[in-house]
């Protein structure tokens, strides 16, 4: 691999690109690249055809980095697709299709088309008829047009993957493998990535030829404009600590985390039915409720948007002032995806973390890894919401223009008033605004939990494994199973599947989260005792099933492939099996 330093470059005009390209960059604004631009994009003009790694945290530029060489080496007169980039959401997929109209907005004749899952097919395809050069897509709406022969890829010459560990996180390892198979060995492959983990190795090894490397902020560096900060509180009073939250900021624009699709939408429902501008953003959504939530998130319409890790990505807003994590993620990488979404374009962000009693250990070891420092902060009262509101009442009323018809009344009424003083008509008037607070009355004043000090040494621990998960208290441990829903297999057959080899209840399994090749669950230190050892020998369809502690064994497996062993609609596995069995049957 290559290393090129391009640093004396510093300014478009300099990096090789077409002078239309750069008229219109300077139209938009755009007039000193950063770092991976700088680095990247002479390189790939200047060496074409060549494969081309580029590491790069998010938010660095990255889509201009591929997109303006793209524009420059694509030929417009050519109807045939001449470059796919894939990227691993619909929001980013949209969001890279659009940039790349905005830097061709001179050239009519050029073509790019976007196609993603959650929108009709039909209308894709009609679009895919007329001359395109360039394709957006994501890997599993790319692959059902691949098989309804309504895209050729015969003639594509450039193939980016953007955001490539993000895809592979997410179970497209097997997609990316097969979409590869349909493009022709005479191609570039420009990857680019925010961290070097294996599974990018194995595409450098396996598809690309000596390709050239720039690495920028390959380590991720503190962003000094967040303030990371935590609270400690029970699980069962997390709701209303993050109400109290929003009800001392009222001016707070943020987005808040959590790790399923069934606890986003729980929350969110929670919230908007006591009257708080909330939208959730998950998988379950369809395209146009998806839209709907962030065109109300960006106009401002809405105060928090509750979104999964997935669903998120991809999502461009650079004047949040806080991010809150319900709970923190499985994944290192994602705490850094989701801080990141605040504290951007020079404003200053918040990152907050809702902790139970006994994950302070994981905040430790957070804050070991990425090499930033957690503030404590309290759970705000009722008393100190009550304040918070009355003040920001009493500002209303001194900002108010005053009526012109107020005069006329006030003579009507102002000897009603005469026996009072000044201060006593204001208590009359906080009285009156104190009964319209709807503060909620079965609360503890005091949510926050004691802060103890941590016991155990978890100095060398990874971090989606390194501590207890918390549950009202109760001390939790994180597993990982190699069964995903690309194996057919739904929440309740994942939990019945479990319960029935363990000899558990399926209550006893908690805050399960079911992705593409494997999940997560949690459950109690008092019963986790020898659980790995009851699924050893425990197969579906040949393929040997692995359930570890999360701090013990391996994060990813493959899914299965060829035969499915649960039915996509929902069938329960039969009863329990012993070492060696096939284990779970699906209601084929």
């Amino acid at each position: 691999m290559w290393f090129i330093n391009l640093s004396f470059l510093n300014s478009f005009a300099q990096l090789g690109l077409p002078a239309d390209t750069c008229a219109v960059l300077d139209r938009l604004g755009f007039t000193t690249p950063t770092p991976i631009q700088e680095q990247a994009i002479p390189l790939l003009l200047e060496n074409d055809p060549t494969d081309f790694l580029g590491l790069a945290q998010t938010g660095t530029g990255k889509t201009a980095a591929f997109g303006l060489p793209l524009l420059g080496l694509v030929a417009e007169d050519v109807r045939e697709t001449q470059a796919l980039i894939m990227a691993p959401t619909r929001e980013l997929s949209q969001q890279t299709a659009q940039q790349l109209k905005t830097f061709a907005q001179d050239n009519p004749i050029m073509n790019i088309e976007v196609v993603y899952g959650g929108a009709p097919i039909t209308k894709q395809i009609q679009a895919l008829k007329r001359p395109t050069q360039i394709v957006v897509a994501t890997p599993g709406r790319l692959l059902d047009l691949i098989k309804r022969k309504a895209i050729s890829l015969d003639s594509v010459r450039y193939l980016v993957l953007d955001e490539a560990d993000e895809m592979l996180n997410m179970g497209f390892k097997e997609d990316i493998d097969e979409i590869l198979s349909h493009i022709p060995d005479e191609r570039a492959i420009w990857l680019f990535s925010a961290t070097m983990a294996p599974d990018i190795r194995r595409i450098v090894k396996t598809y690309m030829k000596d390709p050239k490397e720039v690495a920028v902020n390959t380590v991720q560096k503190t962003n000094t404009d967040i303030t990371h900060q935590y609270v400690v509180t029970k699980a069962a009073n997390k709701l209303a600590a993050i109400r109290r939250f929003m009800d001392i900021q009222p001016d707070m624009r943020g987005i808040m985390f959590c790790r399923t699709k069934m606890e986003t939408q729980q929350i969110a429902d929670k919230l908007g039915n006591l009257g708080y501008g909330v939208e959730p953003l998950h998988g379950d959504l369809n395209q146009n409720q998806r839209d709907a939530a962030m065109r109300r998130f960006k106009s401002r319409s809405m105060q928090l948007l509750i979104a999964t890790d997935v669903a998120a990505r991809g999502i461009d807003v650079n004047d949040l002032t806080h991010v809150f994590h319900h709970t923190l993620p499985d994944q290192l990488e994602s705490y850094t995806h989701r801080s990141g979404r605040t504290g951007r374009a020079g404003n200053k962000g918040i990152s907050l973390v809702f902790l139970g009693p006994r994950e302070q250990r994981r905040l430790k070891e957070l804050e070991r890894r990425i090499q930033v420092s957690f503030k404590a902060v309290e759970v705000p009262s009722l008393s100190s919401i009550r304040a918070a509101r009355i003040s920001h009442w009493a500002n209303l009323i001194i900002n108010t223009n005053v009526d012109p018809q107020s005069e006329e009344i006030l003579a009507q009424v102002a000897d009603r008033f005469t026996d009072l003083t000044k201060e006593e008509i204001l208590q009359r008037l906080i009285t009156t605004q104190l009964d319209h607070l709807q503060l909620p009355s079965d609360e503890d004043e005091n949510l926050n939990e004691s802060r103890k000090k941590e016991k155990e040494n978890t100095k060398g621990r990874d971090f989606a494994g390194s501590s207890a998960r918390e549950d009202d208290g109760e001390d939790t441990h994180r597993y990982f199973i190699n069964v995903g829903t690309m194996d057919g297999a739904t929440m309740g057959d994942l939990l019945h599947f479990l319960a029935d080899i363990s000899n558990l209840k399926q209550k006893h399994f908690t805050d399960v989260s079911l992705m593409k090749n494997c999940a997560y669950f949690s459950i109690s230190s008092e019963l986790d005792k020898g659980l790995s050892d009851k699924f050893e020998g425990v197969e579906v369809d040949g393929r040997a099933i692995r359930v570890n502690r999360d701090d013990d064994g391996p994060k990813r497996a493959r899914g299965g492939g060829g035969k499915k062993p649960w039915s996509k609609g929902g069938g329960k596995p039969g009863g329990p099996r012993g070492k060696g069995s096939r284990g779970p049957k699906g209601s084929r």
